[in-house]
C-alpha cells in the first residue's frame, strides 16, 4: 500500500518541487499551504486547527517546509516569524501526535549557524558538529522548531538546506562552489531519507563541492589561485564569461553526514550549471 505524506508550504520553491519529487518516487503526497498552487491539494493556514487536522488526516509523515524565510526578514514583524515558523509548528506537531503519525522531515537552514560562520584566519568547515549561533529573528525561529520537532516524541529528520533560491548567473556559480545546492539535490534528499526509516537527526544538505578542510585556509586567503589550480575547467569558464573568481571564500557547507547516513550524493554544482548557461 503507498504511503502518504503531506508537505506543508507546497505553493513555495522547495514544497512544490517535494511534491513532485515524492509523487514520482511513488508516495501519495498532498500538498498544503496558505496560497494556491499547481502542488498544493489543500489550501489553509497552518495556525487555523481545522486546516491542520485536515492537512495530516490520513497521513503517515509530514514533510514540514512551511516558514517566513530571511527575505521577510525587516518586512514582517518578530511576532509574526515566532507565530509561524514556532508556534504553528509546535501546534502541527501536537496534531501529528494525535493523527498518529509515523515520521516528521522538517525543512531548515543552513542559516541557522549564523554568527558561527564569520570567518577567522581560514573559512569555516560547516558540518553538523558546529554550533548554531543565531543572529537575526529568522535564524531564531527556524533553529527553535528544530529543537521543538526533536523532543516532539515522533521520529524525525530535520534538513539543514544551504542556499537555494533564483539568483543572478554570476553570483550563483560562485555560491555553487561552497554554500549554495540545486533544487533537485534538495529534493532528491527529501525523497531519498523517506526511504530510510531508522534514520533519524539533523544534516546539512549541500552542494557536490570540491574542496576539503585541508583547504580552509588557502579559500580564505586566494580562493582564486585554489579554484585555479583544483578546479582549471571552472576557472577557464568563469574567464570567458568575463565573471571573476572570488578572492576569497567564508564558508563551505559539508553534507558528509547525509552521504552516510541516508546515500545522498549531490549531483548539479557549478559544472551543471555552466553547461547549461
Amino acid at each position: 500500500m503507498r504511503m502518504t505524506a503531506v508537505v506543508t508550504g507546497s505553493s513555495g520553491r522547495v514544497g512544490s518541487a517535494a511534491v513532485a519529487a515524492l509523487r514520482d518516487a511513488g508516495w501519495d503526497a498532498r500538498g498544503f499551504d496558505r496560497v494556491g498552487g499547481p502542488a498544493t491539494t489543500l489550501v489553509g493556514d497552518l495556525r487555523d486547527p481545522r486546516a491542520r487536522r485536515a492537512a495530516l488526516t490520513g497521513c503517515d509523515i509530514v514533510v514540514h517546509a512551511a516558514a517566513l524565510h530571511a527575505p521577510h526578514v525587516g518586512s514582517v514583524g518578530d511576532a509574526l516569524f515566532q507565530a509561524v515558523n514556532v508556534d504553528a509548528t509546535e501546534a502541527l506537531l501536537d496534531e501529528a501526535r494525535r493523527a498518529g503519525l509515523r515520521r516528521i522531515v522538517y525543512i531548515s537552514s543552513t542559516s541557522v549557524y549564523g554568527h558561527a560562520l564569520v570567518p577567522t584566519d581560514r573559512a569555516v568547515w560547516v558540518d553538523e558538529r558546529l554550533q548554531p549561533r543565531p543572529r537575526d529573528i529568522y535564524d531564531h525561529t527556524k533553529l527553535a522548531a528544530e529543537r521543538l520537532v526533536a523532543s516532539a516524541g515522533i521520529p524525525s529528520v530535520t534538513l539543514r538546506i544551504a542556499r537555494c533560491f533564483p539568483e543572478p548567473l554570476p553570483l550563483l556559480a560562485v555560491h555553487l562552489l561552497h554554500r549554495a545546492v540545486g533544487l533537485p539535490d534538495v529534493t532528491a534528499a527529501i525523497a531519498r531519507v523517506l526511504d530510510h526509516d531508522d534514520v533519524t537527526g539533523i544534516f546539512n544538505i549541500a552542494g557536490p563541492y570540491a574542496f576539503t578542510r585541508a583547504d580552509t585556509p588557502a579559500l580564505h586567503h586566494d580562493a582564486a589561485a585554489l579554484i585555479s589550480e583544483r578546479l582549471p575547467e571552472i576557472a577557464a569558464a568563469f574567464h570567458d564569461r568575463n565573471w571573476a573568481l572570488p578572492s576569497t571564500i567564508d564558508r563551505v557547507y559539508d553534507s558528509a553526514a547525509a552521504t552516510e547516513a541516508f546515500g545522498y550524493r549531490p549531483v548539479h554544482g557549478v559544472h551543471d550549471l555552466l553547461s547549461q548557461n
